[in-house]
Parts: structure tokens; C-alpha cells; sequence
């Protein structure tokens, strides 16, 4: 993106921002809540039952927000030495399917699979053992992270952040 943001890139990196806030949130009540079961079951003799499966879903939501995130970033690890030896328009092609391919993955699976999970779990009223919450609400993290990720996809097809610098190169030539 160049340096004048427009008004929907500057609410759009307030969204991520906003994410980024909620993973790091959720890491840190994970840190803690796993420290507090380790000293409640040593100092104190009796670990509270809850810290373990509180622990769990937060692992599972950091998990979750912190891949979109990652893949935002082109964090994820990637097998491109093949595509490293296509010319830069190759690469660029190369890029714009992969990307096309795990928005689709993203939007059906982890979207549409964890809305389906999510409304099941809420149809049937389960709660959690320990903390009496409904597990549909533990779910939400699926079809949220679908939907950055391939909101994620999106924006870098759109504004030229390929995951190969060649082909980012290509596609920045292309623009000028």
C-alpha cells in the first residue's frame, strides 16, 4: 500500500490491528492461566479444573487468530524452491492461484465447516465441563479465522504483497 492510506486502508489496518490486539490478549490470559494451574497445583496442592480446559480453548483461539495473522505476513512455511527457478511472471501466476486456492480453502472450510460447526454446537446446547460455557462460543474462532484469512488472500492479490519476491517484483513492474 503506498504511504497515503486511503480512508478504507486506514479502517482495514485498524481491523488488523484490532486482531493482533485480540491474539496477543489471548496469549498473554494463556500465559497466565496456564501459570496459575501450575502454582495452584504445587504451592497450593489443588490445581483448579478449570485452568486445564480454559487453557485448551485459548490455545485453540491463539492458534487460530495467530495463523490468519501469520499468513498475512507470509509467515507460514512454504515449499517454493521450484517456483523459486520460474521466471518472474511465472512466479506471479504461480502466486495469484495459490492465493485463489486458500481463499477458496479458507471461505469453505475453515468459513462455511466452522459456521456449521458453530451452529450445530449452539443447536445442541453443549456446554463445557468445567466453565459452564456453550461450546458454540468456543467455535467462533473458526469461521472468524476463515474469514481474515481469506480476506488476507484477497488483499494480497490486491495490492501486490505475493508471497515470491519476483513475482511481488512483477507485479509492482506491472503496475507502473
Amino acid at each position: 500500500m503506498s504511504s497515503t492510506h486511503s480512508p478504507i486502508a486506514r479502517v482495514w489496518l485498524g481491523v488488523v490491528r484490532l486482531l493482533e490486539f485480540l491474539a496477543v490478549s489471548l496469549f498473554a490470559l494463556l500465559t497466565f492461566v496456564v501459570l496459575w494451574g501450575v502454582f495452584s497445583r504445587y504451592a497450593l496442592g489443588a490445581q483448579g479444573t478449570w485452568t486445564d480446559e480454559l487453557a485448551r480453548y485459548l490455545l485453540v483461539w491463539v492458534s487460530l487468530i495467530g495463523g490468519a495473522l501469520m499468513y498475512r505476513e507470509h509467515g507460514h512455511l512454504g515449499v517454493d524452491y521450484f517456483v523459486g527457478k520460474f521466471d518472474p511472471e511465472a512466479q506471479r501466476v504461480t502466486a495469484i492461484i495459490v492465493e485463489r486456492i486458500v481463499c477458496g480453502f479458507a471461505l469453505f472450510v475453515l468459513g462455511y465447516g466452522g459456521f456449521t460447526l458453530m451452529s450445530e454446537a449452539f443447536r445442541a446446547g453443549e456446554t463445557t465441563t468445567s466453565l459452564g460455557i456453550q461450546v458454540g462460543w468456543l467455535h467462533i474462532a473458526t469461521p472468524l479465522s476463515g474469514i481474515f484469512m481469506a480476506a488476507f488472500a484477497l488483499e494480497h492479490v490486491i495490492c501486490g504483497r505475493l508471497s515470491y519476491p519476483a513475482a511481488q517484483a512483477s507485479e509492482e513492474a506491472a503496475k507502473s
